[in-house]
């Protein structure tokens, strides 16, 4: 894995790069690299519906500079008239903030008993985001945002959707490269040899296996053929963690790989965002009402992350006879959402294809 751009160019190049590198890290990069995609394709539909007279200019109070009679220069406030898609900084801000307040107060839920045990530890650590907390938090935020400056909420939330998901896509490349600990459940199939690299499990592995796993839930699966093994196994060696077992020889800050192979969900997650961003984009212009096209977002996020669940690691909840994870939970409730606006909103006098 590469935790950071030392690490990434070392294994591009081949050759040891300077320590000083390692102050940017790869997860960081690509959150980054997901923001300004989705500021650009939210920035485009914000356009697109402002010429569709969807949305409206609004008056906001700007700092402008001007000069005084006496030549100087001094800052004064103005009434100016904008367009939403011109306050693409302030909304994609907006959201980045509630994003991350959101993702650390639900994965404290999630991990309760490690939140009890460092709560201050756990709310300024690097790690530990839940995405729906994000999003959920992150709407609320945007919400409010449009009602202050009067910009229509049911249009901003079709514009962000497709923008939300390419972003969802993106993001989990960064979780897949650093190796953040956001991978599934154990692939039995594989284990690690002492050079970190995976070989294919033998009967002899049995009991090592169980050792690790120790009742873990796992399932073996080798790939077939034609099909690269790293799609259904890796041990994210170098992981940004340190999880898992010391690799032999291994100096620096990140040393550890993962004993037995685990199914590298991030990857399964990165590929569907940008395939269903492509499938939103594609239909984007044939939907008839608002809150569809979010609709549509919720129905497709939903259904992708409870299909990912069953093969993810993530805490569970006994609620009787079930034990759902959170992210399960959440994801059954905004399929229902997303369908109950697809089925049942279709406000005549709102109609606008």
């Amino acid at each position: 894995m590469y935790p950071d751009f030392q690490y990434l160019l070392q294994g591009l190049l081949g050759t040891p790069m300077p320590a000083w590198l390692g102050i940017f890290k790869t997860f960081g990069f690509f959150v980054a690299l997901a923001f300004i995609a989705a500021a650009r394709v939210l920035t485009m539909e914000l356009k697109r519906k402002e010429k569709m007279g969807l949305l409206h200019p609004i008056q906001k109070a700007i700092k402008v500079k001007e000069k005084a009679a006496d030549g100087s220069t001094v800052t004064v406030v103005k009434d100016t008239m904008m367009y939403p898609h011109m306050l693409i900084t302030e909304i994609v801000f907006a959201a980045a903030i509630g994003g991350i307040i959101g993702a650390k107060i639900f994965n404290a839920f999630e991990t309760w008993s490690d939140f009890i045990q460092d709560p201050i530890g756990s709310l300024f650590s690097r790690s530990g985001l839940t995405f729906y907390g994000g999003f959920i938090v992150a709407t609320i935020v945007l919400y409010y945002y449009a009602r202050k400056y009067k910009i229509g909420f049911k249009h901003l939330c079709d514009a962000a959707a497709p923008a939300i998901m390419l972003a969802y896509g993106l993001g989990r490349l960064g979780c897949q490269f650093s190796g953040d600990g956001d991978w599934g459940i154990y692939n039995t199939a594989y284990v690690t040899q002492a050079d970190a690299a995976l070989r294919a499990a033998t009967p002899a592995d049995a009991q090592y296996i169980a050792d690790i796993t120790r009742g873990t839930p796992g399932i073996p699966f080798t790939a077939p053929a034609g099909v690269p093994r790293w799609l259904v196994g890796m041990n994210y060696p170098y992981n940004v963690g340190n999880e898992g077992v010391h690799i032999a020889g291994a100096t620096g800050d990140y040393t550890s790989v993962l004993p037995v192979a685990v199914y590298p969900t991030p990857i399964y997650e990165a590929i569907a965002g940008v395939l269903l961003f492509a499938f939103m984009w594609s239909i984007r212009k044939k939907l008839k009402y608002p809150l569809h096209m979010f609709g549509v977002y919720l129905v497709l996020a939903g259904v992708e992350r409870f299909l990912v669940e069953l093969v993810r690691v993530n805490s569970k909840y006994d609620l009787g006879f079930i034990h759902p994870s959170q992210a399960e939970i959440i994801s059954v409730v905004l399929f229902i959402a997303g369908a109950g606006l697809l089925l049942f909103y279709k406000p005549a006098k709102e109609k606008f294809v």
